[in-house]
């Protein structure tokens, strides 16, 4: 009955929607998704030949095969998630939401925006917190998925039909929002935090699935992560796009712009004690390393760890080492084909026995 729950390390955008879409397409037999989160955090599913730009649907989409679940601690915006469902060609037969996810409305994006929480911590005022904080005091005005006629084709008991799933031993992979460092529970950086916590355990809540029933948990970091646009909060080491193309050889310019608020993304040096406290709450059985490209540019699109750089497996081995967690996942580029998956390596042996043989 294995469940896999893939969370952020960093500031979210770590790369977890190519992580999942990955899981999906390359799985022996068809899998469930279930997406956490809201709105205000998009993601990058990538398949064959396929790229989607999503808030609301899971990244497994890009399989056909997968089974699409949308969590009870869900917020819905309605009109992006009717948009998402036609574009990706979703049918009823392959989508639950679940009936207590909760539906935001106008009053949810005016109550961030009268807030003034742009120009305090940076948000991109979606109305997911507000949406949140009405679901938590029991107000009357707002509305579950249940509530509304054009979902009702696709509402269902998440919880139930997961564990239902895992009872036939049919996978399940639980997508994450946003990353560890936004938690608004375990963030050190509050009030420059999000409105959920951002852990493997917060997402199996709202889930509605048990601990027992996970066999892996991935950390997704970054080389360089990256906080969104504006006041948003500290990022330790930050510096310039050129200056990361630079470094890494780019022959072009470098820049990344966020899904939801198109704005350019702020970008910093790795940071070590953040991707640290990442892995000592979430206890992560693998790590999976985005923009291997951001260190040196000739590693762009590599597929095998034999051909990647020294520069670059010399980072690798040193976060190994660090964070006591073997890498299974490298990403060396944006594309689907763009990564190195080690799983059956780094599996075969103990990781300090791994070290020690380097």
């Amino acid at each position: 009955m294995p469940v896999s729950i893939v969370v952020g390390g960093q500031y979210g955008s770590e790369g977890k929607g190519k992580l999942v879409s990955y899981l999906a397409t390359t799985a022996r037999e068809p899998i469930a998704v279930v997406r956490c989160g809201g709105p205000n955090a998009g993601h990058t599913a990538v398949g064959p030949g396929v790229t989607f730009q999503l808030k609301q649907l899971p990244s497994g989409v890009v399989d056909p095969r997968a089974s699409l679940f949308m969590a009870a601690g869900m917020v819905i915006e309605l009109s992006v998630l009717l948009d998402e469902i036609g574009r990706c060609q979703v049918t009823p037969d392959r989508l639950v939401i679940d009936r207590n996810a909760c539906v935001m409305s106008q009053v949810d994006s005016d109550n961030e925006a009268a807030g003034s929480l742009r120009d305090r911590i940076g948000s991109t005022l979606s109305g997911t917190g507000s949406a949140t904080a009405r679901k938590v005091l029991r107000d009357p005005t707002l509305m579950l998925a249940r509530d509304i006629s054009a979902l009702r084709p696709y509402i269902g008991n998440v919880a139930e039909l997961l564990n239902e799933h895992l009872d036939n031993d049919m996978t399940v992979v639980v997508e994450g929002t946003q990353g560890f460092g936004l938690s608004l529970h375990h963030s050190d950086l509050y009030p420059f935090a999000t409105s959920r916590d951002t852990t493997a355990a917060a997402f199996l809540s709202e889930s509605g699935l048990s601990p027992l029933l996970v066999s892996d948990v991935y950390v997704v970091l970054r080389t360089y992560p990256i906080r969104v646009a504006g006041n948003s909060g500290p990022l330790p080491g930050e510096i310039t796009w050129e200056e990361v193309a630079n470094r890494a050889g780019y022959p072009h310019a470098l820049a990344e712009y966020t899904t939801v608020t198109k704005r350019l993304r702020r970008v910093g040096e790795f940071d070590w004690d953040l991707a640290g406290q990442a892995v000592r709450i979430n206890r992560p059985t693998g790590i999976a390393l985005h923009g291997v490209d951001y260190l040196n540019y000739r590693d762009y699109g590599k597929s095998e760890w034999s051909d990647l750089s020294k520069i670059s497996r010399e980072f690798i081995r040193e976060l190994e080492v660090a964070l006591n967690v073997s890498v299974a996942f490298i990403f060396t580029g944006p594309d689907a084909e763009h990564i190195i998956d080690r799983r059956s390596v780094v599996n075969t042996r103990p990781l300090a026995v791994e070290a020690a043989a380097r």
